[in-house]
């Protein structure tokens, strides 16, 4: 395939010069996904145009792919017609992320183009509250009885397999749609059309609650190896899938929100391009704010030992380096259990050995980096003994006590029910350098007085 800006090329050279038939037959080749992305690179009236001439399945694909403004567009350039076959085409999970970005005037065109059973579902999906397994799921899927036989199975398969998200699992239910096994489609294509499916069927099932964390849900898709985890009410009543395309996009927006909220940044849906210098500046300022309001306390505690600076001010030249040491190993701890976390490797009952073998490293790491430097103390900068004692000793406190703030913060903030994420740099980097102020002034007055 040509250069993207080549293809480009072509592609406005056929509908200039109007050799639709021949640009149909480009663009239906192209993957639904690589198929947004070009779109996006031409103008409105251009992107409309290619959009009619895909194939309507193709058409549904694409839109899904799309950001939130392209979509958009689209919509208020389509007619009634239009709108109508596209959502036609879309599954409930995907109606539901449409509607739930659009602005109230779209979602009353696309509901008002909706079957009255789609506009039902959608609105039951959206009373699930947002980050839960009932939020992503679809009610497109194929439920089988125990007591079908292999042929009647994929009798139904065929009538509804079209419009169900996935065939590959088929689930069991009762005559009340109770959960109660699942079976594959291999095993369904391979055997006698004479078996029952509750001969073949696997009891063994993994099932989600409606109300379960996305997060959760998602994690538990590479836990058990999984394409599809269905989702169950408090009956264990069985009422949609959720897939692992769904699940994709949950972990790639939580591992966003993470690296957000990490970086004391408030976490936003929209693509940084997409954002104003206004969106950034206000996603940003809070946490600046509270940050520069937090480290107050760094200047005050050197305030109050600004007379044991004025007698030895080359102890001033070693604050950067404490605090900046401090931060930094605060940061690999929490990072390493906030990742810990999300993955399940750690739980809050494991507090006690996590602080174990935190201690354990932050003793090494501190005594390896003391000795380092008290040889740089004494051999380079050669400002005594008693100078390098009382910075080589608030190194070592430093190092151990930012490891085990570190470490517990995260594990202390998702018990009392807050991302652990909140507590990672910048918030490590405050405390810690309040903390190993205290003990750089307190050590440095039992040493020289």
């Amino acid at each position: 395939m040509a250069k993207i800006t080549d293809f480009e090329k072509d592609i406005i050279d056929m509908i200039e010069q109007k050799r639709y038939k021949v640009l149909k037959e480009t663009i239906s080749v192209i993957n639904p996904y690589d198929l947004a992305m070009l779109l996006g690179n031409f103008q409105e009236g251009d992107i409309l145009l290619l959009f009619r001439l895909l194939p309507k399945d193709l058409a549904a694909d694409t839109f899904i792919e799309m950001d939130i403004e392209q979509q958009r567009t689209l919509i208020d350039s389509f007619s009634d017609k239009e709108l109508k076959e596209v959502i036609n085409e879309l599954y409930i999970d995907d109606m539901v992320d449409i509607v739930e970005e659009m602005p109230a005037n779209v979602v009353k065109r696309i509901l008002k183009n909706s079957t009255d059973n789609t506009r039902k579902t959608i609105n039951h999906i959206l009373n699930y509250p947002q980050d839960s397994a009932g939020s992503i799921m679809t009610t497109e899927f194929v439920s089988l009885r125990s007591n079908m036989t292999i042929a009647d199975a994929i009798d139904k398969i065929r009538k509804i397999g079209l419009d169900s998200e996935t065939i590959d699992i088929c689930y069991v239910t009762d005559s009340v749609n109770h959960l109660i096994g699942y079976i594959t489609l291999r095993t369904i294509i391979l055997s006698e059309d004479s078996n029952t499916i509750e001969e073949l069927m696997d009891r063994n099932v993994i099932s989600v609650n409606t109300f379960e964390d996305q997060e959760e849900v998602a994690n538990m898709f590479g836990r058990y190896d999984l394409t599809v985890i269905p989702v169950v009410d408090n009956d264990n009543r069985m009422v949609g899938i959720v897939t692992i395309d769904d699940a994709w996009d949950v972990l790639e927006k939580e591992t966003t929100e993470d690296i957000e909220i990490m970086a004391a940044i408030t976490p936003s849906d929209t693509p940084y391009l997409k954002k104003t210098a206004f969106d950034i500046w206000k996603s940003r300022m809070p946490w600046l704010l509270i940050l520069m309001i937090s480290a107050t306390f760094t200047g005050m505690i050197i305030s109050n030992f600004e007379n044991a600076l004025k007698t030895y001010v080359v102890l001033t030249a070693y604050i950067p380096m404490l605090m900046d040491t401090g931060g930094n190993s605060g940061s690999q701890s929490s990072a390493t259990i906030i990742r810990g976390l999300s993955l399940h490797e750690v739980e809050f009952k494991d507090i006690f050995k996590v602080l174990w073998k935190e201690s354990r490293v932050a003793i090494l790491s501190g005594l390896t980096l003391s000795i380092f430097n008290f040889a740089k103390l004494m051999l380079f900068d050669k400002v005594g003994f008693s100078i390098s004692l009382v910075v080589n000793s608030t190194l070592l406190i430093t190092v151990i006590i930012a490891k085990m703030v570190g470490s517990t913060l995260p594990m202390l903030a998702k018990k009392m029910g807050f991302d652990p994420a909140v507590m990672a740099s910048p918030f490590i980097t405050t405390i810690v350098d309040a903390i190993s102020l205290i003990f750089y002034f307190g050590i440095t007055t039992l040493v020289l007085g």
